[in-house]
């Protein structure tokens, strides 16, 4: 009898990655290319498509039975569509799904990337044995998942979850969804990396500079973390401040929901651990309702990268 396997599947901005699971959900082979998101989505399919091609390159003695993904943007997970992702070059309304199952002849699930990432850690990592969970995922975006007595919360229109876009500044700096003081736009990696361009341009010092691509000047979150260990002034000041505006959101959260526990999860998070996680509870402990506060755990994700492909693994079977 062929064995059976599943692919999940994490579309990012950046890279797509891509996982071959048996019927045990172990991941048995792994694989990842670049999205090529600014070449629009006929390109971005043809590299998913090569993600899938690898993933089965050595398996024609198996039966693939289903395809789950997750993707950034707001997703029509009923459809399958693409309604809209700022940050891809996907136009409006592109029908993935219609597009994988043409292609491959099995079931195709989409959902919204932070989502999956939210019930990858709920089902396989740090959530296991909580029904009420809040994912904060802190990357080059700001992303988050809800699970309300052990089902995702996914809104209207699948839309639900975008922590990144709260309002924690009025009026304040300008974010990439056309709003203003978005979480995203004050405590993401993107944001960091503004300010501190912005205060080197005005002639403040960091170590930071000896990390950076000169050129690109595009600051990783390994670079954060290297500055912020040999306890570089300007760094530990950006860091502080995406904290604080990251416990006012949580806390606010934590007042609405009143979860058994917060997930920090995101490339930011695996660089800074504990040096943030301390920093974002006692700013949402001072705007949270005591006794939410203190029924409440907050963990660091445990399945890394892998939070995503076991997260859309889930999406796969249980449809």
């Amino acid at each position: 009898m062929a064995q059976k396997y599943y692919i999940g599947l994490d579309i990012g901005g950046t890279k797509i990655l891509g996982g071959l699971f048996d019927e045990n959900c172990k991941i048995v082979k792994r694989t990842k290319k670049s999205t090529k998101s600014s070449q629009g989505a006929e390109v971005i399919v043809g590299q998913i498509c090569k993600v899938i091609d690898d993933l089965l390159e050595d398996s024609s003695d198996s039966k693939l039975v289903a395809i789950g993904a997750g993707c950034p943007g707001i997703i029509n997970s009923k459809e399958g569509v693409v309604v809209f992702s700022p940050n891809m070059n996907w136009g409006e309304n592109f029908p993935l799904k219609e597009k994988m199952e043409k292609k491959y002849k099995v079931p195709f699930f989409l959902g919204n990337d932070a989502n999956i990432l939210a019930v990858g850690e709920y089902k396989f990592g740090a959530g296991s044995g909580c029904k009420n969970i809040i994912g904060i995922f802190i990357g080059t975006g700001i992303g988050g998942g809800i699970i309300i007595n052990g089902r995702l919360y996914e809104g209207a229109v699948g839309a639900a979850g975008e922590i990144g876009h709260t309002i924690v500044l009025p009026d304040g700096p300008l974010c990439g969804c056309g709003s203003r003081g978005c979480l995203e736009s004050l405590a993401s990696r993107t944001a960091m990396q503004r300010d501190i361009l912005s205060q080197l341009k005005k002639g403040r010092t960091s170590v930071i500079t000896e990390y950076m691509d000169k050129e690109e000047k595009m600051i990783k979150s390994s670079h954060l973390k290297n500055s912020y260990d040999k306890g570089d002034e300007l760094v530990i000041e950006v860091v502080d401040k995406a904290c604080y505006y990251l416990g006012i959101s949580v806390g606010s959260l934590m007042n609405v929901f009143n979860p058994d526990l917060v997930i920090f999860g995101g490339g930011v998070i695996e660089a800074l651990g504990e040096s943030m996680m301390k920093k974002i509870k006692v700013t949402a402990e001072r705007y949270c309702m005591p006794k939410i506060f203190e029924s409440c755990k907050f963990e660091i994700g445990k399945l890394g990268d892998d939070a995503g492909l076991y997260g859309a693994l889930s999406l796969a079977m249980e449809q």
